[in-house]
């Protein structure tokens, strides 16, 4: 298996390779075109130097870890993401201290850096979904052994038969008791487990028995190694187990963590916030004429405060205070005649008219700036619901007070895929749950970079659900 991995990183480093050089030559074709040289000895060590950051920040960034046992393209692509940049930054800096006078150093730069990220991007994606297929049909399945005819074990065997290029055959099963549903590969009990490991081509022992099945358990671990089996136990908590479930020893004691978070490491934690803090001054000292502007039309167009603020929910469920720029009516009401909240609709009456363009463009949204510069919101995030969508959504939604286990933030992975809006459709609200989950499992530094760049596109292009 381990040289399965070995020579599909090598493929994939190659053909970064080959891209890479394609890149670079489509980008001084177009510098030539402009009147320069189209290969010098200089443009040569521009991509050997290339080649060599590629391969250093590639590898340092798990550009090349093993993601073909995954269908989904996501981790990948934000590693390809990180890698481009930090690419371009390379250059950038070499281009502005080391070589000053080379000529179009940004068209080079700028350019290159599109061609690689498209390159890399299509390249990768074809790689991996020929690797899958190609471990699927040609690999050497490591052959197992279930112990356990019981539901671990089954779905232990389903997950297998559904996932080929997961790399596993079984071999059959051995439990005191048969299962019709293992389609005749009931091999024998537990008695003769010693003359089966002997009689048969087997890699591992799967053992897949509950946990008060203790002796049993001790017995097929002494046979097994005896026959020289390697080992492998389903734990008896699989069945709460996440993507992101971990285990550590506290001693001798295996402690399973259900879910672990990025967040929680806390020089993640340092970063996001040192993060948040410099965006945000940069926003109140780069547009606070913005701020004044806006503050001053909607004084001119309205009656009332400037900011509008509302209790929601935040971090560990505590309340906090989110402030807005108001884009209401003051004397329109949050509830209907039945007493029960009303977010905002379609062509609803009770937006004013400069109101209408702030929700539009997500400027009403300005100032929670000060709630990331008091620590009870994050740039990027869950979105925070007010209290009686909160409670609402708490008793029926699955899984949604784990958005809870991060800092809300001003805007989010669920609303750049246009999971925002009012709820009102069963599944809705589901849906900006799953999507607030994934990115709380999949925190990183760039994937916060990656959304706050789709949000100012949003923002350009503008919303359907924005209103």
């Amino acid at each position: 298996m381990k040289q399965h991995i070995h020579a599909s990183q090598f493929l994939r480093q190659t053909v970064d390779y080959i891209v890479l050089a394609a890149a670079f030559l489509l980008t001084r074709q177009y510098i030539a075109s402009k009147g320069d040289v189209f290969l010098s000895n200089f443009n040569i060590f521009l991509l050997a130097f290339s080649l060599f950051t590629w391969t250093i920040t590639g590898t340092s960034l798990h550009l090349y870890d093993d993601y073909q046992k995954t269908s989904s393209f996501a981790f990948e692509f934000v590693a390809i993401l990180k890698n481009v940049l930090l690419h371009v930054c390379v250059f950038s800096f070499l281009f502005f201290y080391c070589f000053k006078l080379y000529p179009y150093p940004r068209t080079f730069t700028l350019l290159y850096g599109a061609y690689l990220f498209i390159g890399i991007i299509t390249t990768k994606y074809i790689v991996k979904k020929l690797l899958l297929r190609w471990r699927t049909h040609h690999t050497n399945p490591t052959n197992v052994l279930i112990v356990g005819t019981g539901q671990t074990g089954m779905n232990f065997y389903d997950t297998i038969t559904a996932n080929n290029h997961f790399g596993y055959n079984c071999v059959g099963f051995v439990d005191d008791h048969s299962n019709a549903q293992i389609n005749g590969r009931y091999l024998g009990k537990l008695s003769e487990l010693t003359h089966i490991l002997e009689s048969n081509e087997i890699d591992d022992v799967i053992v897949a028995l509950p946990e008060t099945a203790k002796e049993q358990t001790a017995g097929i671990i002494m046979a097994s190694e005896r026959a020289a089996k390697r080992v492998k136990i389903i734990a008896d908590v699989h069945q709460y187990c996440t993507p992101t479930t971990s285990m550590n020893l506290l001693g001798s004691i295996p402690l399973v963590n259900i879910r672990s978070f990025a967040l929680d490491d806390p020089g993640l934690q340092r970063m996001k916030r040192a993060f948040d803090i410099c965006l945000t001054l940069f926003i109140f000292i780069a547009f606070s004429w913005l701020f004044i502007l806006i503050a001053i039309l909607i004084k001119m167009t309205s009656k009332g405060p400037v900011l509008f603020k509302q209790e929601r929910w935040g971090y560990k469920n505590k309340k906090i205070t989110c402030y807005k720029f108001r884009s209401m009516k003051v004397e329109a009401s949050d509830v209907d005649e039945n007493g029960k909240f009303m977010q905002a609709t379609r062509d609803d009456q009770r937006v004013t008219s400069i109101g209408r363009f702030l929700r539009k463009t997500n400027l009403d949204e300005l100032p929670q700036c000060i709630n990331v510069l008091m620590g009870n919101m994050s740039f990027v995030g869950p979105r925070p619901h007010a209290t009686p969508l909160h409670i609402e959504a708490r008793e029926t939604v699955e899984h949604y007070m784990l958005r809870q286990m991060v800092k809300p933030g001003i805007t989010g992975w669920a609303q750049v895929n246009g999971c925002r809006g009012e709820t009102r459709f069963s599944g809705q609200m589901q849906k900006r749950v799953d999507m607030d989950i994934w990115y709380i499992d999949n925190y990183s530094f760039w994937l916060d970079c990656q959304i706050i760049f789709q949000t100012l596109m949003n923002m350009i292009k503008g919303d359907k659900n924005a209103y």
